[in-house]
């Protein structure tokens, strides 16, 4: 029996069994191209779409609230730990200061670009520690947990000598308890890789320095 690779010969081809041979469909290879090219499209399209739903933290999240929270808590670091740096006769304790002074400014500026990059407010209207279960009780006279009342830091400023050297020291370890309480309590809620990276690194970083300020707080009192 004759073979034909003529056009539409499939069409006048012999029954089997009395039926019609299905015919088959066969992409070519435009079709193939412009399947790949919808399905880069689909893909793309997706991802955009998976970007907008998955967004920012909003502005009443535990992302945003701790990001307010600590550049307020950091700021009173920040400000005790020049306080020290300009002060102290202590060359040890002249380099903590300094570097806890440089390192919480530095997180500062991070957490208020987060702030500016989501869109928010640097300050929120809920009250301080909103964003942490059960922390509210922590809160003692509008002051988070760790942070000096301002009269202990006017004490602080007009201090000299080993009596700066022991209130800075003792102040700056109930600040970094409260601290490192504040960043674990974020890591407990957040899967937000950047608000991650940097409560980790607060506790980690602030944990170190606590060892540092025993030995430095135990000398201190020593010497007095």
């Amino acid at each position: 029996m004759p073979v034909t690779t003529e056009p539409g010969a499939a069409d006048t081809a012999a029954p089997v069994n009395g039926s019609h041979p299905e015919r088959g469909f066969h992409f070519g290879v435009g079709w193939l191209a412009a399947l790949l090219i919808v399905g880069l499209l689909l893909g793309a399209g997706g991802t955009l779409l998976a970007g907008r739903l998955v967004g920012h933290p909003g502005d009443t999240s535990p992302e945003a609230g701790f990001l307010r929270d600590m550049s307020t808590h950091h700021a009173q670091a920040v400000e005790m730990g020049m306080i020290a740096h300009q002060k102290s006769a202590d060359v040890n304790i002249v380099t903590l200061a300094g570097d806890i002074s440089l390192t919480q400014h530095g997180q500062i500026g991070y957490m208020q670009a987060w702030l500016r990059d989501w869109s928010l407010s640097p300050t929120g209207s809920d009250p301080p520690m909103s964003w942490m279960p059960d922390a509210r009780g922590s809160v003692v006279n509008g002051l988070m947990p760790g942070m000096a009342t301002p009269q202990q830091v006017d004490q602080l400023r007009n201090a000299t000598g080993k009596q700066l050297d022991t209130q800075f020291l003792t102040l700056m370890r109930a600040h970094h308890l409260g601290g490192i309480h504040m960043a674990q309590g974020i890591l407990e809620q957040s899967d937000n890789k950047d608000v991650r990276w940097l409560a980790e690194t607060m506790v980690s970083g602030q944990q170190s320095e606590l060892n540092l300020i025993d030995d430095l707080l135990k000398k201190a009192q020593a010497s007095s």
